[in-house]
């Protein structure tokens, strides 16, 4: 099987409904983000070191890398154009947000307490994850208006919140479980 369809040259891409939309419509704007938060986790694992008190962080991140495929068949359905069997095969269940909360209270409680802003950055996965964490922002603000128009169900929407929550605690984890400390941002510093 080719991996082009060449379905895509004019501009235009399917949904899982079978509808064609634009290529730069809210829709496929969120699924371009969810897929970069995806790609920036992957290479986040990919820069942990292999010790082995990197292994569970390491599942985590690879569990969510899951997660993200099936939000992003939540996303992919919009709740108003399928049939019910769609429907029910692409629902976003919303027990994800409760391991990210348990794994963000857990990581809280081991690391130093947060009593300034810090600058994203230290080792280079917890850098990719900040990257992830800030592209996790920008789907957030971009599927509102799929939530407003009831396109999609409200646990995609805490998901993304939480999410990004969750992938500032865990750059944090990783920058901890490396020693490298966190630069502290410094408010009206200059370079004079």
């Amino acid at each position: 099987m080719k991996i082009y369809t060449k379905t895509g040259d004019k501009g235009k891409t399917s949904l899982y409904s079978g509808a064609r939309v634009a290529k730069n419509s809210a829709t496929i704007e969120c699924l371009g983000s969810v897929d970069e938060i995806n790609a920036s986790l992957g290479t986040a694992i990919s820069l942990l070191p292999e010790e082995k008190v990197f292994h569970e962080l390491r599942a985590e991140l690879i569990l969510i890398q899951h997660v993200l495929f099936d939000l992003g068949a939540a996303i992919a359905t919009p709740r108003s154009a399928n049939n019910e069997k769609k429907l029910k095969k692409t629902y976003f269940q919303d027990g994800a947000v409760e391991f990210l909360e348990q794994r963000m209270d857990w990581m809280t409680e081991q690391l130093p307490k947060l009593t300034h802003f810090i600058l994203p950055g230290g080792h280079p996965a917890a850098a990719t994850i900040h990257i992830a964490r800030s592209v996790c922002r920008r789907a957030e603000r971009g599927i509102i208006p799929l939530y407003e128009e009831k396109e999609i169900e409200e646990p995609v929407l805490i998901y993304l919140n939480r999410l990004s929550d969750y992938l500032f605690c865990a750059a944090r984890w990783i920058n901890h479980l490396a020693k490298k400390s966190e630069t502290i941002w410094e408010p009206h510093k200059t370079t004079t």
